[in-house]
Parts: structure tokens; C-alpha cells; sequence
């Protein structure tokens, strides 16, 4: 009896990681892309990289509520396919299309019209506001790509299917290097294999980071939902006029949607406005602290993007299990998935411990930048084993469509704890300060998520009926 439930066990973390593979390549591959960002704006100096730190808070923001809606409507569709009833999961499919891209060009108008005013109320210096302007005005066009994109791959990934939107999102990052490459910087010769090279560029600058960022979400959001609407097993439109035309409102679905949602949303807006504080904390602490704030974020993301990955397979395995009627099995793939996203990211964290200096040296060619960077992304390696339980159980109870209780740990953990430790420990130890305060905080929110999870109060959550 031991034996086959040790066998039904592996069995059950095989497929955990099957589903969690694509979709962590997907998520190391974005990284990847950053990590490249990152680089070539750095090579343009502290004034560039700070441009793009300064608001980089507030695009998580808006990147946060596109994921927000996506979510509302995929948990649905992932119950609905565990229970068999793909017709049901093809309407919600369409409802999500419309509501979405009708949101995402909400956010597109909110983001225009606040960009030109958003460096100066984050406090940045005078030197860095007009490229930051610049920067985030472009990234609020691509606003309604970005929200389609989310959509479709939510929608593929809580369907079972994490090869597609892994490949593509790795497209995406691609496309985004090399568009970064032709619009950042100016035409110039380079040397290869001893040959001059003429390389052609527009010589945008921060801009033309943007602006690539741009132009890879709309090609990349253009076929997720080629993949979606007419490639996905589960999901697919059926042909001839009915499938199509049916995107008409449906107010169950639209209300399911945003009772899932609507947590979610004020959750990231919470998250990020304490982040958007957090900024405000770091911006009197000069150009090097708010640059080395900024690429530090960047490359602790290589970090925890396997827990995103691991998350994103949780959110389908408890999605699917709740929809079937098999609560206990859906708890059971929550606590693999957690412990497999703990393992992982305490392995990641030792690596960056280590490499930090080294990753800096990729990432900024100044030594002041390098210096602090490293020594405050060590100080975050200490929290990335609990970081990956919350993660990896928000992405489980989220599944289960249980939003509400998480947004409010969230709420308290971030400003209760990361904030006010923050504004008492900067003014004394500056940017180590403030990363100790979020180190302490990221551990705080994983014992807070496992204890929830253990308690198992989420399981009677289901939300399709």
C-alpha cells in the first residue's frame, strides 16, 4: 500500500513539473530578455537605467491588472474543462476576448493620460523624468496587446496547454532583443570574426526600448490568439458563423469574472502602490541607489520566475481537480507544487548569492551601481525559499478561485510590514535598508500563504456552476 502511494505520489509530481517546464522556460526566457534590456539601456549610462527604474513600478502595476482580468475569466475555463463541459469553457473564451480588450484600451487612456506627470509625482530628478515620460507613454500603447496577450495564454495555460504560450512568450522575448537592438542604438560598425560589421539603428535610446517592448507584445499577442481561437484542443471557435458570432455579454460569466477579479485587481493596486512607494522611499537616495534598485529587481526576476512557472501549473492542476469534483487531489497537487517551487528557488537563491557581482558586471558597466547592486541583491537571497511558497500557493488558491483572503495577506504583509520597516530603516542604512525591509516581508508572506494552504478552507471554492 506504501509503495503505490509513493508511486501514485511521483506520478503526481511528474506531471506537476510536465505542465510547470514550459511555462518556467517561458518565464526564465522573459528574464532573459530584461537581463538584455537592462544591458543595453545600461550601457547608455545611470540617467538611462533610472529613467526606466522610476516608472518601472508603475508598469507592474498596469501589468498586474491585465493579469488580474485575464485570471477572472481562465479559472473559470479551468473548471469548466475539468469537469467536461468545453462548450461552457468556449463561451467564457469569447466573453473574455470582448470584456478584455475593452479593458485594456481603458488602461491605454488612463496611461496616457497621466504619463507626462508620473516621474515628477514619483519624485525623480530632473535629469531623468522627460526619457521616463517618454518611456512609459509608448509602453501604455502597447497596453491593449499586452492585456490580449495575457488573456490567450491564461486561457491556453489553465486548458492544460503550457507548450504554446511557453514557445511564443519565448518568441516574444526574442523579437524584443532584436528589435531593441535595430531601435536603441544608432547605426554603427561592430566587429565579427575579424570582419566589420555595419549594423543598422535608429538611435532611440530609452525610447527605443520601449518601443521594441512594443511592437514584440503585438506580434506575440496576435498569434496567442490565433493559438486560442482556432488551434486550442479545449478551447478552439467551431467554424462557420455561429462560433463567431456568438460574443455577445453574458452576465453570469461577466460577474464571475469580476468577483474573481476585482480582488485581484485592488490586490496589484495595493502591491504596486506600495511599490510606487517603495520608489518614492528610493528616489531621494540619488541616481546610483534608484539605478541599482532597478536592475537589482531585474535580476532577482531570474530568481523567482521557476516559482511563476510552477505557480501558472498549480493554478491548472487545482483548477481542473476543483472542477472534476476532486477537492482532496487538488490539495494534493497544491502541496507538490509548493514544495517543488520551495526546492527550486532556494537553489536559485544560493546560485545568486554567489553570482551577484557577476550579474551586475553583465548588467551596468558602473562600479558604484555594481557595488550596491550586489550587496543588496544578497541580502534577498535569504527570502527566496518562503517567497516561493507564496507564490506557488497564490497561484493554487487562485485555482480554486479563492482571491479575496490572499489579496487581504498580501495588503497586510506589504504595507504592515515592508513599507513601514522600510521608511524607519532607509534614512539610516539607505537602499541595504530598504531590501532588508523587503527581505523580511517576503518571509513574513510565505508563512502567512502556507498557513492558509494547510488549513485547506479554500477547497469548497468552487466557482462555476
Amino acid at each position: 500500500m506504501r509503495c503505490e502511494k509513493r508511486k501514485e505520489m511521483l506520478q503526481q509530481l511528474q506531471k506537476v513539473i510536465q505542465l510547470s517546464m514550459p511555462a518556467v522556460m517561458a518565464q526564465v526566457s522573459a528574464v532573459a530578455m530584461q537581463y538584455i534590456d537592462a544591458a543595453m539601456v545600461g550601457s547608455l549610462g545611470a540617467d538611462a537605467t533610472a529613467a526606466i527604474g522610476l516608472v518601472s513600478s508603475t508598469t507592474w502595476l498596469f501589468g498586474g491588472l491585465c493579469i488580474a482580468a485575464a485570471t477572472g475569466f481562465s479559472v473559470q475555463a479551468a473548471q469548466l474543462i475539468g469537469g467536461n463541459r468545453d462548450g461552457e469553457a468556449k463561451q467564457v473564451l469569447r466573453q473574455a476576448v470582448c470584456a478584455t480588450f475593452l479593458f485594456g484600451m481603458l488602461l491605454l487612456a488612463v496611461g496616457l493620460s497621466i504619463s507626462q506627470g508620473l516621474p515628477v509625482w514619483l519624485g525623480g530628478e530632473a535629469s531623468v523624468c522627460a526619457e521616463a515620460s517618454r518611456y512609459f507613454r509608448i509602453y501604455a500603447c502597447a497596453l491593449p496587446a499586452a492585456q490580449l496577450r495575457q488573456t490567450a495564454g491564461s486561457m491556453l495555460q489553465c486548458s492544460g496547454d503550457m507548450k504554446v504560450p511557453g514557445r511564443l512568450n519565448m518568441m516574444m522575448c526574442a523579437l524584443d532583443v532584436v528589435f531593441n537592438s535595430l531601435l536603441i542604438f544608432p547605426s554603427r560598425q561592430v566587429v565579427l570574426f575579424d570582419h566589420k560589421v555595419w549594423i543598422a539603428g535608429a538611435g532611440l535610446g530609452v525610447a527605443g526600448a520601449a518601443l521594441g517592448t512594443a511592437l514584440s507584445e503585438v506580434i506575440t499577442a496576435a498569434c496567442m490568439l490565433y493559438a486560442v481561437l482556432f488551434r486550442s484542443v479545449h478551447l478552439r471557435l467551431e467554424r462557420g458563423n455561429q462560433g463567431l458570432r456568438e460574443f455577445r455579454p453574458d452576465a453570469k460569466r461577466l460577474r464571475t469574472a469580476l468577483r474573481l477579479a476585482v480582488p485581484m485587481g485592488m490586490e496589484h493596486v495595493i502591491l504596486c502602490g506600495a511599490q510606487i512607494a517603495g520608489t518614492r522611499i528610493v528616489a531621494p537616495l540619488g541616481t546610483v541607489a534608484v539605478a541599482a534598485n532597478s536592475l537589482a529587481v531585474t535580476a532577482e526576476s531570474l530568481c523567482y520566475m521557476p516559482g511563476s512557472g510552477i505557480s501558472a501549473a498549480a493554478t491548472t492542476l487545482v483548477g481542473q481537480n476543483i472542477g472534476a469534483g476532486k477537492p482532496q487531489l487538488a490539495k494534493r497537487y497544491a502541496g507538490l507544487s509548493v514544495a517543488l517551487g520551495a526546492m527550486v528557488m532556494a537553489c536559485t537563491g544560493g546560485l545568486m548569492f554567489l553570482c551577484a557581482p557577476f550579474m551586475f558586471a553583465m548588467l551596468t558597466p558602473d562600479p558604484a551601481i555594481r557595488a550596491l547592486g550586489a550587496r543588496v541583491l544578497r541580502i534577498e537571497a535569504f527570502a527566496e525559499p518562503l517567497f516561493a511558497v507564496s507564490i506557488v500557493a497564490q497561484g493554487a488558491l487562485r485555482g480554486a478561485g479563492d482571491t479575496l483572503v490572499p489579496s487581504l495577506m498580501n495588503l497586510a504583509s506589504m504595507w504592515g510590514v515592508r513599507i513601514t520597516a522600510s521608511v524607519l530603516l532607509a534614512p539610516r542604512f539607505g537602499l541595504v535598508g530598504v531590501w532588508t525591509a523587503m527581505c523580511t516581508e517576503l518571509c513574513v508572506r510565505g508563512v502567512l500563504f502556507l498557513i492558509r494552504l494547510l488549513r485547506g478552507k479554500w477547497l469548497d471554492r468552487q466557482i462555476v456552476v
